[in-house]
């Protein structure tokens, strides 16, 4: 899928429906989150642990908002 057809379905999406929009605030908190995570300089376990918690969330919605990406497409 062209980048720029996918930014605008995304954006599409953003605008009509709720469950996507909170599904890219997710996405957007763990990425913050591991941006925060990824500048330790000696993490302790607890913060390692979430680190791989948070990744394995996020590739999770980032598989849902993709699957509703393909979603959307099809029926248009």
């Amino acid at each position: 899928m062209e980048t720029a057809a996918s930014d605008s379905i995304k954006n599409e999406l953003i605008k009509e429906n709720q469950a996507f929009r909170e599904l890219v605030r997710q996405h957007q908190t763990f990425e913050d989150r591991l941006s925060e995570l990824s500048g330790l300089t000696y993490p302790n376990n607890d913060e390692i642990l979430e680190e791989t918690t948070l990744k394995k969330k996020k590739l999770i919605v980032k598989d849902e908002i993709y699957s509703m990406i393909q979603e959307y497409t099809k029926g248009h």
